[in-house]
């Protein structure tokens, strides 16, 4: 085990709470207030049974990180029940089930790298590339005029997710997100 304070916790980390359980980090958010004391609220499911809790820490509070292999895997294919992954090493194919791949399900593209958490030989998280190029499928069209750098106008991309993008970015477009939150980064160099 090894200590991590708070505020470096991140999504698919794996940490042991204070009852001794191993918890998966679904979400990690800092919170910095104008007065007082800066926080972050971390969102963790427990390994063995998959209860979910919401916990609070001060940032700079100590927090025991568990020690986890973590593999690189690529994608295959979702067969409807569960995910499966190939060990591109080994060709070792492994299933994943929908409660460990989470919200991450939808930007999982065919023949992506991911890495995989694994604990006593069962993949317990999934940490996506922090960036996936996704092509735009519908957008409001350009209006001549608009300049302005900070407006954006929502989008659809081809994996269902809404985002917010520049004015100048059309329909066809292949635009690169991050996976942590959806937002619009640049558009892809491909």
């Amino acid at each position: 085990m090894a200590k991590v304070i708070a505020s470096g916790v991140r999504k698919g980390n794996v940490i042991e709470h204070e009852d001794g359980k191993l918890y998966v980090v679904l979400s990690a958010e800092n919170f910095h207030p104008g007065k007082g004391t800066p926080t972050t609220s971390i969102d963790m499911r427990r390994i063995a049974d998959g209860t979910k809790i919401s916990v609070r820490y001060k940032t700079t509070e100590q927090l025991e990180r568990a020690h986890v292999e973590e593999t690189k895997f690529t994608y295959l294919y979702d067969d409807g029940t569960n995910f499966h992954f190939m060990n591109p090493e080994s060709y070792d194919q492994i299933e994943v089930s929908r409660d460990v791949v989470g919200d991450s399900e939808v930007y999982l593209q065919e023949s992506m790298e991911v890495i995989l958490s694994m604990y006593d030989g069962a993949a317990i998280a999934l940490e996506l590339p922090q960036r996936v190029a996704l092509e735009i499928t519908e957008t409001e069209p350009v209006i001549k005029g608009q300049t302005a750098s900070s407006s954006y106008k929502p989008a659809m991309l081809e994996n269902g997710v809404r985002t917010m993008v520049p004015p100048h970015v059309s329909v066809g477009t292949r635009i690169v997100v991050s996976t942590d939150d959806g937002s619009y980064v640049e558009r892809a160099k491909d």
